[in-house]
């Protein structure tokens, strides 16, 4: 048992299970494992249908420090962590994905993190292990050569990178309660968090890169990164969503650039895989920002003759 010291600050765990049934224990037990003593830690059922709110309960009753929170209809990651972080008490939380696992020391190592970096950082992130659905590595997030780490990640204020590529691996966030609560939250009219965190927090905050492996993000045929980029795609309209939110933040002609780079990539995937009016909407938005390049036009002569107009 780790006794806190007293000017450690507490750590929020928020626990996300939706269906994680078949990893929930290992996600849970790498909880226990952490060498950081002072964590409050929430399990968040989103009306889960393959039994693993009854692992939740037992883990809770083995833990009565731990809370316990049952949602009885599915609402979505963002609904249901802003319910949990509005109950919360830590200074620091982490949004955890009850399919992957956190390595022993990662509580500690972003804590530190953070002391070091100072008040005006809102985030730490760090390099994640990819395992498959039997544990077993598949890479890194990370590639490593003589050269440095690819995609490049970045620090202090990255508001232009988080808008032109991604970079950051979102497991292995670790969040300021107050940038979060600056923020209102994830936003509830999204169906996924990530780059809206990145995007509006990124604005004022600074993001500060651990060099560590901390956590191991499952790779599976039901985990959210599974399901982007395919016919249809159903977090798409939030991306466009969020890409009109960056462009009212933007504040520089660089920063403009940025964004259309985002905005370019997103287009040519969204007619890749003919998720035609999200492409419309998308070269509009180029339009807005006045970068509308060559092959750009050209795409959306195709799009508006298949869609109608």
């Amino acid at each position: 048992m780790h006794t806190p010291e007293p000017d450690q600050p507490l750590v929020t765990i928020v626990a996300l299970c939706y269906n994680h049934g078949r990893f929930l224990e290992t996600a849970l037990d790498s909880i226990l494992a952490q060498t950081y003593p002072r964590l409050e830690v929430w399990l968040v059922d989103d009306a889960s249908t393959d039994g693993s709110a009854e692992v939740l309960r037992r883990y809770a009753a083995a833990h009565p420090h731990w809370h316990l929170l049952l949602l009885p209809q599915n609402v979505g990651n963002c609904r249901a962590f802003n319910q949990a972080l509005s109950r919360s008490r830590g200074e620091f939380v982490i949004d955890f994905a009850t399919d992957d696992v956190l390595l022993p020391t990662r509580v500690a190592r972003q804590v530190a993190a953070f002391q070091q970096a100072g008040p005006r950082c809102g985030m730490v992130y760090s390099d994640a292990e990819l395992i498959d659905e039997q544990d077993r590595h598949v890479r890194y997030h990370f590639r490593r050569d003589a050269r440095g780490l690819h995609p490049r990640p970045a620090s202090g204020l990255v508001f232009a990178d988080v808008l032109a590529r991604y970079f950051i691996s979102t497991p292995t966030m670790m969040m300021r309660r107050a940038t979060l609560l600056e923020l209102g939250g994830y936003d509830e009219a999204l169906a996924y968090e990530d780059f809206d965190f990145w995007v509006r927090a990124a604005r004022d905050w600074e993001f500060h890169f651990l060099d560590e492996v901390t956590t191991q993000k499952r790779l599976h045929p039901q985990s959210m990164s599974s399901r982007g980029y395919r016919p249809h795609d159903p977090y798409l309209r939030s991306t466009i969503r969020v890409c009109h939110k960056a462009l009212a933040l933007c504040r520089t002609e660089a920063e403009r650039d940025a964004l259309a780079v985002r905005v370019r990539w997103e287009l040519r995937q969204a007619v890749r895989h003919r998720n035609l009016p999200e492409a419309r909407d998308l070269y509009q938005l180029l339009r807005q920002l006045r970068r509308v390049q060559v092959v750009d036009w050209l795409l959306g002569v195709v799009v508006r003759r298949l869609v109608g107009r």
